[in-house]
């Protein structure tokens, strides 16, 4: 099923809610709407649903107006952050409940409740309590239950922020991994990045009730549209420092007091000339190295986050902080100085008046 949200509007008084929401979902995709509490992003969730009605704007089921339909009659499932089973039914009972309230045959609802079980792993759980399940057992059920109604469309309101590290994790490939074979329309509201870049087809970024960009995954993390985009895409985040782009000899320098930066003819060009402007890089494009090696713009290390694979360094150039990895065979220390070098083609710039990209408009 098609969704589309046209000028989608939720307004409690003075209170803004969303404001002026447009985007569309196709059939089979799976959409995230991601931002920090607050956002709109459930709101917008529970307009779709039929649990909120719209101060101005469309909902559009393959442009159909849902605006006055009932949730029951929109053919949808839900699968909410508490799991919101019912306590004193089994998890059969739990799975057939809506198509009780269908009025489903009770041998169709016996067959597609075994095989719903089957598919999410949870048949050998059929006549225990929701008490007696652990927290992805009741996550799996509560899944299943939105399943058995064979809706048209999914929609997810923070379901993994209850479990632990771990069962989150394996939890993301189990949920994208069926929406992907039943194809289902999907539309999963979180706050947590990781969740929204790794399952999603496109990602709704939203910000104080505003759509801040609407884009795959690469294209948010590659080519952010804003600077709230560019700071809340990422972790750790993008450094973030207002310089002036100028030409020298045929070069594009980003500079500040204490700070240098060549970057690339492709992305200096269009800052150039723009008075100040701020400037954002990645952490994993800014290498440390000591700091008798090679070249680069010479810093001291503030911090140390040593999380594996790498070493995160806080490293202060002047009044500057900038984040960087660094191999931890290196061995860095508080105080050390170190040489760091910028990849000159992963540079953004943003207008500081704005907060647009100068690169991607």
């Amino acid at each position: 099923m098609k969704v589309r949200l046209e000028n989608l509007t939720k307004h409690w008084g003075t209170v803004v809610g969303t404001d002026d929401i447009t985007l569309d979902i196709e059939s089979g995709e799976f959409v995230a709407f991601l931002g920090p509490s607050g956002c709109g992003k459930t709101t917008t969730l529970l307009m779709i649903a039929g649990i909120y009605k719209p101060t101005s704007g469309l909902v559009k089921f393959n442009d159909r107006i849902v605006n006055r339909l009932q949730p029951k009659d929109r053919n949808i499932g839900m699968v909410f952050q508490s799991y919101a089973l019912y306590p004193h039914m089994t998890v059969y009972g739990n799975l057939v409940f809506p198509m009780k309230l269908n009025k489903t045959p009770a041998k169709v609802m016996k067959e597609r409740a075994q095989r719903v079980a089957t598919m999410m792993g949870i048949d050998h759980l059929m006549d225990r309590k929701p008490g007696q399940l652990s927290g992805g057992q009741q996550q799996r059920v509560a899944l299943g239950r939105a399943l058995t109604k064979e809706p048209d469309l999914l929609l997810f309101d923070e379901p993994l922020s209850n479990l632990d590290a771990r069962l989150r994790l394996s939890m993301r490939g189990e949920i994208k991994r069926l929406q992907m074979d039943l194809g289902i329309t999907s539309i999963y509201v979180t706050h947590d990045q990781v969740e929204a870049m790794t399952m999603a087809d496109r990602v709704a970024v939203m910000h104080a009730g505003q759509l801040q960009a609407y884009s795959p995954p690469n294209e948010l993390y590659d080519q952010p549209s804003n600077l709230f985009v560019a700071g809340f895409v990422g972790n750790p985040p993008m450094n973030l420092v207002t310089v002036e782009v100028a030409t020298e000899a045929g070069s594009y320098h980003a500079r500040r007091e204490g700070l240098d930066l060549i970057v690339s003819p492709e992305r200096g060009a269009k800052a150039a000339g723009q008075g100040p402007v701020i400037l954002g890089i990645r952490p994993e494009d800014v290498s440390a190295a000591q700091a008798g090696v090679g070249e680069g713009v010479l810093g001291e290390v503030y911090v140390v986050e040593p999380l594996g694979r790498d070493d995160l360094l806080d490293v202060r150039i002047g009044e500057v902080s900038i984040h960087a990895l660094a191999d931890p065979e290196l061995n860095f220390k508080i105080g050390d100085p170190v040489r760091l070098e910028f990849d000159a083609n992963k540079v953004q710039f943003f207008d500081q008046g704005t907060e647009q990209s100068l690169l991607w408009r």
